[in-house]
């Protein structure tokens, strides 16, 4: 779920960029779109190095922690360098808004794997007491 989990991760980023942009009317062409978002996805993509270099499964949550606070702490850093705005604010919409997306998907994904865990012990208990003791 590699490849998976890093696209959920970019598209959170993207839409981050996106509904920024929009709400301060800064439309979402192409350009725009890139110059906004080069920082975060320069800062996700490290997260996701650390990841690789680590050998870490990038569904966890622990994993969506480095991720998530990789991309927000570097990408504010890259914005700095870049001559873009860092209002506190911001920082905390960032903080709260990918904090909520990266790790809200894990969420999800560490339930539905719990479900399924549950569902197959629940058979293999079914099927053992079913089958008969020979």
């Amino acid at each position: 779920m590699g490849k998976v989990s890093g696209a959920l991760d970019l598209v959170m980023v993207l839409v981050f960029v996106a509904i920024g942009r929009t709400a301060h009317a800064h439309g979402l062409a192409v350009a725009g779109l890139a110059s906004t978002a080069w920082p975060f996805l320069a800062a996700l993509a490290a997260g996701w190095l650390t990841l690789a270099v680590g050998r870490r499964d990038g569904t966890s949550l622990s994993s969506g922690l480095v991720v998530w606070i990789s991309t927000v702490a570097l990408g504010m850093a890259f914005r700095v360098v870049a001559g873009q705005g860092t209002a506190v604010a911001f920082v905390f919409v960032a903080l709260g808004f990918l904090g909520l997306t990266m790790l809200g998907w894990r969420v999800v994904v560490l339930g539905i794997r719990r479900r399924r865990v549950a569902a197959e012990t629940r058979r293999s208990v079914t099927r053992g007491v079913s089958s008969p003791s020979g």
